[in-house]
């Protein structure tokens, strides 16, 4: 993993005991699974198929940004 990847993603296990939520948009049937935790200074963002994988973080202001963006529809991620 390179510096700008071990700036970007955190494994660590306080990260992984905090309480994980999965997106009531992912699919049921195991697929395009997401998970959000919101943290002290950050949202922590993660496959939900590799809980021990890398979460990445973001700002609440970045994450906010972005859940605005996808509700408007402003943007498409060309998900059937």
């Amino acid at each position: 993993m390179t510096e700008i990847h071990k700036r970007l993603v955190d494994t660590s296990p306080a990260i992984g005991a905090t309480t994980w939520f999965k997106s009531s948009y992912s699919d049921g049937s195991g697929n395009n699974c997401v998970e959000v935790a919101p943290l002290t200074r950050a949202v922590g963002v993660r496959d939900s198929k590799d809980k021990a994988g890398p979460a990445l973080l973001v700002t609440p202001v970045a994450w906010a940004s972005f859940v605005e963006l996808v509700r408007s529809g402003a943007v498409d991620f060309g998900v059937v």
